[in-house]
């Protein structure tokens, strides 16, 4: 297995950051052929998404979660920022983790989809990645 850790700047604001890039430079890194592609995000307060981005759809995903994870809500969690306790919660709803079909090196995704980081929490600008290939031969 061929693994490594990236950081990923997200800022002080919601995002739905694609990360697709990187997924592919790492997988040319890795000399990578047909096999999986795993990634992990090792945060408590981000999760992974495979989304069409560009078109709208990651604003659209943000608003869903901002009404299904009210900032202004009072929230147990309390530490940080105010809504920082939907943050913990975000993970139960999009996992911090994602597995990806690798072939002939390439991601094997849909034509529109994107391997997406997304981050809710304002209190931390910098987030690492785990990327993971497991040659399938």
């Amino acid at each position: 297995m061929h693994s490594k850790e990236i950081e990923i700047r997200t800022g002080s604001h919601e995002v739905v950051r694609d990360i697709s890039r990187e997924c592919e430079r790492f997988l040319a890194d890795a000399a990578a052929g047909d096999g999986l592609l795993h990634v992990w995000v090792p945060h408590a307060t981000a999760g992974l998404a495979i989304i069409e981005t560009g078109a709208g759809s990651d604003d659209d995903l943000l608003t869903a979660l901002r009404r299904l994870l009210p900032p202004e809500e009072p929230w147990r969690h309390r530490h940080g920022s105010p809504g920082h306790g939907r943050d913990h919660v975000l993970p139960a709803l999009l996992p911090p983790y994602a597995t990806v079909p690798v072939l002939a090196g390439q991601l094997a995704l849909g034509t529109w989809q994107s391997v997406c980081l997304v981050d809710t929490n304002r209190d931390n600008p910098v987030r690492r990645v785990r990327l993971s290939f497991l040659s399938g031969g």
